[in-house]
């Protein structure tokens, strides 16, 4: 309980936040956060306003340039232009009232907008509050309008500079330090990626990228809009499609307008990108709730129509999606958003308008195209059978597990005495002797030590029974009790925090990338859940004086010593292995956690993830020979451990 406050509590005490106040004290509420997230969040929502334009009819070229620092953007479109007239109720112009003024914008009567991402009216002031400076000029009725703005406030009247033949709106901004801090910058790759997803989402919508940093510029324009989307996410999988075309559907309707591409691929999980009025909806909802449903039932109807019966076993839901690579986007007039980033639809009336849409024309296209189908049945069957095995794999190491578990673990699973997963933590540490020092080191009540004897398989390459009948993994999947594969269950975990304690050398690398790939092929969850961390031991301790310090690698080690006053001579010791350290320098560098260093492990991007891992961990040795040939120029020679 936190400690009682000694001061009144009156009407003194009440704070009323004025204008963008509030923006500017809790970022995070209207932007996700103040990490590179959100910095890149503020330039999405200008260019979702501009798309507004486009989606309704208004506007069809759409330019984004990045400053020569990386650290600003300006947004131009060709579309109405915001309106520049006084309101007549606040006696204000409309661009200024848009710009400074939370809940203020033309989407919510749907008369200038029929459909639009934007609904709260907040995205652009919010854009305008955490920004340093804004320029905005417009190009309306024949005249060109500017206006500057400086962390929420107008600092200039808007003005009238000249005629123009030209119409639409030019938004520059640059994200305030005092916000973001002084190392945010926009990334051209992240910029790049998803605006040419918006030109694939708008069918005849140009998006042009200008980086000035590098001098590169980038067109995006593609007619075929998701139908000309899918074969980019099929072939950046690396998993190519089991039939030869894919489905594409575009309806419209009075409430809900919905467009789709789908394939099948030897691919093992489903893998579904959604959108509603042109914003990417990470976390899904209802329309791909909808989807979900209607793909399922049009490959039981075709089953069902061409009379192909499975003896033997049950197709799940999950064995049907399996492979699929799904695009979807529907245009809502009235979205019900999570929060203001928007990630997740929570329209109920949605799910069954996308699942009426979609369900009877994709049973129609398998029915006309029986040899796509009938691969798609096969492809199910397999999975089917493949969970099956798993299943049964899953059940023997379960049950091996619980039989040996007083026999085998305690002499290696150095377990804690708490039975709360949310204050438990696991260490996986390479090696016994490790291990000693760690279990020496630790928290008995809260931190357990699991001991790992060599590299364990690579995931990647092996089956599923060589990975479960793995004697480290065997163990690993004990330890946390939460099942594996498709019987993962979250509520089983014992460990809230799962550490990757490793040497920090290229074999304590390697074994870290032998779990992670571990944890994402069959363990997903415990990544997307924020369970998994990467413990980050020094490799170099430094005395001076009566001082000790400790650097995670050379350049730290460099800077501290750079530090030290002149007369003071430095011992340093670099540690070959954890074993080498002591348990109580474990402790204080690697365990205590007021001290200690880690990384979460997130997913960031899962169709680069799932290439890249493939690419490095997976079977085709060219691959790899074809990533160190391409990285080989950037490599540092003193970062090889040869």
């Amino acid at each position: 309980m936190a400690k009682r406050s000694n001061g009144s509590y009156t009407a003194r005490d009440i704070e009323v936040l004025e204008g963008l106040e509030p923006v500017r004290r809790r970022p995070a509420m209207y932007i996700g956060g103040t990490d590179a997230r959100g910095y890149h969040h503020l330039l999405w929502e200008i260019v979702d306003n501009s798309v507004d334009e486009a989606i309704n009819g208004h506007a069809k070229r759409i330019s984004v340039v990045l400053d020569d620092d990386g650290k600003g953007a300006t947004v131009s479109d060709d579309g109405r232009g915001i309106p520049v007239d006084v309101h007549p109720r606040h006696k204000r112009p409309a661009v200024e009232l848009i710009l400074t003024t939370l809940h203020a914008g033309g989407k919510f009567e749907k008369k200038s907008y029929q459909v639009s991402g934007g609904l709260h009216g907040v995205g652009a002031s919010v854009v305008n509050a955490l920004s340093e400076s804004m320029e905005v000029r417009v190009h309306r009725d024949g005249s060109e309008h500017v206006q500057t703005f400086s962390r929420g406030t107008a600092s200039g009247k808007l003005k009238k500079v000249g005629a123009t033949r030209k119409r639409g709106t030019t938004i520059a901004f640059r994200p305030d330090p005092k916000i973001f801090g002084s190392e945010g910058r926009f990334d051209l790759e992240l910029v790049r990626e998803r605006l040419e997803a918006r030109s694939y989402l708008h069918a005849g919508l140009q998006i042009r990228l200008e980086d000035k940093q590098s001098g590169q510029t980038f067109t995006f324009e593609h007619p075929n809009g998701l139908a000309d989307y899918l074969p980019v996410l099929v072939n950046a999988r690396e998993k190519p499609m089991i039939h030869p075309e894919a489905f594409v559907l575009r309806r419209d309707s009075d409430d809900v307008h919905v467009e789709a591409a789908l394939a099948w691929t030897e691919s093992l999980d489903f893998y579904s990108r959604s959108y509603v009025n042109g914003i990417r909806t990470q976390s899904g909802g209802t329309h791909e709730n909808g989807m979900s449903s209607a793909i399922v039932r049009a490959v039981r109807g075709f089953m069902e129509a061409k009379d192909i019966a499975v003896k033997g076993l049950t197709l799940s839901a999950e064995d049907i999606r399996e492979g699929a690579v799904v695009l979807l986007s529907v245009y809502v007039k009235e979205p019900q958003f999570q929060g203001q980033t928007k990630e997740r639809l929570n329209n109920p009336e949605v799910a069954p308008a996308v699942e009426s849409a979609l369900r009877p024309a994709l049973e129609q296209w398998l029915l006309e195209n029986p040899s796509a189908g009938e691969a798609i049945v096969a492809r199910s069957i397999q999975a089917a059978r493949a969970r099956a095995a798993r299943k049964e794999a899953t059940h023997e190491v379960m049950r091996k597990g619980a039989a040996n578990h007083r026999l085998n673990l305690p002499g290696k699973l150095a377990d804690c005495a708490s039975t709360d997963p949310e204050e438990c933590e696991l260490f996986i540490v390479e090696g016994d002797s490790a291990g000693g020092s760690a279990k020496q080191g630790r928290d008995r009540r809260t931190q357990a030590i699991l001991p790992l004897r060599g590299k364990v398989l690579n995931a990647e390459q092996a089956s599923i029974s060589k990975v479960m009948s793995n004697k480290e993994l065997q163990d690993l999947v004990s330890a946390l009790g939460c099942g594996v594969g498709k019987s993962y269950d979250p509520t089983k975990l014992r460990y809230s925090r799962i550490f990757l304690l490793m040497d920090a050398d290229s074999d304590g690398q390697h074994i870290a990338t032998l779990l992670l790939t571990f944890f994402y092929r069959h363990l997903p969850g415990l990544i997307r859940g924020g369970h998994v961390y990467l413990s980050q031991p020094p490799l170099y301790r430094i005395d001076a004086a009566q001082d000790t310090h400790w650097a995670l690698d050379d350049r730290e080690r460099d800077e501290l010593v750079a530090s030290l006053p002149g007369n003071v001579k430095p011992r340093i010791t670099r540690f070959k292995g954890l074993g080498e350290m002591d348990a109580a320098d474990l402790k204080a560098t690697t365990l205590d956690p007021s001290r200690r260093r880690a990384l979460r492990v997130v997913i960031d991007g899962e169709i680069e993830t799932d290439r890249i891992l493939n690419q490095l961990m997976g079977k085709d040795p060219q691959a790899r020979y074809r990533f160190i040939m391409d990285h080989a120029p950037r490599a540092d020679q003193q970062d090889l451990d040869v």
